[in-house]
């Protein structure tokens, strides 16, 4: 069941419509459409000789969101309706925060038409807003580490030398492989942070459910930046659908090497289910912290 639904807009002011409790804000839903799973469309082509037809490709329309609100009382119904034109201005970017029983989730829209009733026994408004990314984006980003730190700290402690450090508080252990479980309901890329303690050479990601794999070439790397990858570099790998980079960042300097790429690497995804990583170097295993963050995305609520 829906809890409630906030709007925020264009300039980060919201409005939370409570479904139990609609005086709040002085909105209440009669019904919003557009919640389910957006229409897919199927591409297929005819063949003289074959029944039917043959699959060609597919994709996902455009989400197209209905509100249907009531207006009550705060102060006055008139108040009420301009305030929709405050929250949902016509041709402007707003974002839908929803909250159901199992989980919170958002999505963002542009505003193409708010038409009240205005003489209408019971005043009220349709609110059109047209997402031209038809899925929903959990609120919280998953995060998965391939290291941690091993405490390694105890009292009483005393260091026996004034010029070399004997104690040690913690270590980093890494883990080359890492099992990834995605929730969503559609395939989604994510990014990827890689951090170099040290001297590294030919990276390479493997995804051990899929068998794809992406490669970063340090000689490659070396020759656009005059450098191999060394302590205290780190690499930002994107494979976002229309957000796709590879970045270096060396003394907070951010460096295109997206042509470091292995010429065969594969653009990893994650699928929903288990999705279990794997990452290795041909030396300097060792020095690497490895880290993947990623959006949940939901076809529908």
């Amino acid at each position: 069941m829906i809890k409630s639904i906030t709007v925020t807009n264009h300039r980060s002011e919201s409005v939370v419509i409570e479904l139990r409790s609609p005086e709040i804000s002085g909105l209440f839903v009669r019904g919003v459409d557009g919640l389910g799973p957006s229409k897919g469309i199927i591409n297929t082509r005819e063949s003289l000789s074959l029944d039917g037809s043959a699959f060609n490709s597919a994709r996902k329309e455009q989400r197209n969101i209905l509100f249907k609100l009531g207006f009550l009382e705060k102060p006055t119904i008139e108040d009420t309706r301009q305030s929709t034109y405050k929250y949902f201005p016509i041709k402007r970017r707003i974002k839908m925060t929803i909250e159901t029983d199992n989980k919170t989730v958002h999505t963002w829209g542009y505003v193409e038409s708010n038409e009240p009733d205005i003489f209408s026994k019971e005043e009220g408004s349709t609110v059109s807003v047209i997402c031209p990314d038809p899925y929903f984006y959990s609120v919280i980003s998953g995060v998965v580490n391939f290291s941690s730190v091993v405490a390694q700290f105890e009292f009483p402690f005393s260091n026996e030398s004034l010029t070399e450090k004997l104690i040690i508080f913690g270590e980093i252990m890494t883990e080359p492989q890492q099992n990834v479980f995605y929730e969503g309901e559609a395939e989604v890329g994510f990014r990827m942070y890689i951090h170099a303690n040290g001297p590294v050479e030919n990276i390479t990601i493997h995804n051990l459910v899929s068998l794809q794999s992406m490669t970063i070439d340090t000689d490659i790397l070396t020759a656009l930046t005059g450098e191999g990858l060394d302590d205290g570099d780190d690499i930002i790998i994107s494979t976002l659908n229309g957000q796709k980079y590879v970045t270096l960042i060396r003394d907070a300097v951010e460096i295109n090497i997206l042509n470091a790429l292995g010429p065969d690497s594969d653009w990893l995804t994650l699928s929903p289910g288990d999705n279990i990583f794997y990452y290795e170097a041909t030396s300097g295993e060792t020095n690497l912290e490895f880290r993947i963050e990623y959006d949940t995305l939901y076809e529908g609520i």
